[in-house]
């Protein structure tokens, strides 16, 4: 089976990487620095994303939003003008579900398939082989699928059918902003009265309140080690996920203040700040430095 790669940033290119250990994967980006890095470990460098889909039976994508993906499929140059019938695309890109769903039917007619397969865990987590990978799709897709991806992570879930996976990595991160927002207002609030970063971090830990920004944020903040998300991507995502709760009729309150939360951190730091930068607007309101 040949396997080709389109999108080679952070994400898409720690899951290429760890693709190509096992499998003869020929890769695709806008920067050549990309594929570049990408060849080194072994990939295949493919001039341009039609002759990646002609060599190809399978293409995954990993791009910022669906709206990219709708170009690099349908797109000029877009990778449909190079798949035959039979053919099939795995999306790893956080994206909206109804979008996959309407770029399924019209894939349909054509005879090429796709279903979406998205990740939680992170770059490092990619290349450390323990990501987790949500699949959305046909039972007999997804059977044709996971072997390729329990080489990239052993922790590989079929969650439903078309879109499933994209749900499902849309409550992942919701849930994920909002603990990561308000652990961080109560972190300013206790340093305004007196508690240590250090000390707060030890204790939350420790007790009920542990989640992800305790346990793996406020670490790599108080190491100084540079974000591996923008402020943009999770307004993104969280913007989806309060989308899709009025599109299906279900209430998103909180969410939807965290969304506005992250876009005045936007119009203040702008899109491409860490998105664990935040907490700066937080510590300006309170008038108290967390982080030295």
């Amino acid at each position: 089976m040949n396997l080709g790669y389109i999108g080679l940033g952070r994400m898409g290119g720690a899951l290429a990487r760890r693709l190509s250990l096992s499998h003869r994967l020929r890769v695709y980006d806008l920067r050549p620095e990309a594929v570049e890095a990408c060849a080194k470990e072994g990939a295949i460098p493919v001039q341009d994303p039609v002759a990646l889909a002609q060599a190809s039976d399978i293409v995954l994508t990993c791009l910022p939003t669906s709206a990219d993906v709708r170009q690099c499929i349908f797109g000029p140059n877009g990778i449909l003008e190079g798949l035959e019938p039979g053919k099939l695309i795995v999306d790893q890109t956080t994206g909206d579900p109804n979008e996959t769903r309407r770029m399924v039917e019209v894939l349909a007619e054509r005879g090429i398939e796709l279903i979406d397969a998205p990740v939680s865990g992170g770059p490092s987590g990619a290349e450390a082989g323990t990501i987790a990978i949500m699949v959305g799709g046909p039972d007999a897709l997804y059977e044709k699928v996971r072997p390729y991806l329990q080489s990239v992570s052993p922790n590989v879930l079929h969650c439903g059918d078309v879109g499933a996976g994209h749900t499902m990595k849309l409550v992942n991160n919701v849930i994920s902003a909002c603990c990561r927002v308000a652990t961080f207002e109560a972190i300013v609030m206790g340093a305004k009265n007196g508690l240590s970063l250090e000390k707060m971090v030890e204790v939350l830990a420790k007790g009920s309140a542990q989640n992800s920004a305790i346990t793996n944020q406020l670490p790599r903040m108080m190491q100084g080690r540079a974000p591996t998300f923008s402020l943009e991507l999770l307004h993104k995502d969280v913007r989806l996920a309060c989308q899709l709760g009025i599109d299906s009729g279900a209430p998103m309150y909180v969410p939807n203040l965290v969304r506005e939360h992250l876009q005045a951190a936007i119009q203040v730091l702008g899109g491409d700040a860490g998105s664990n930068q935040v907490i700066e607007i937080m510590e300006r309101n309170a008038g108290v430095k967390v982080l030295k």
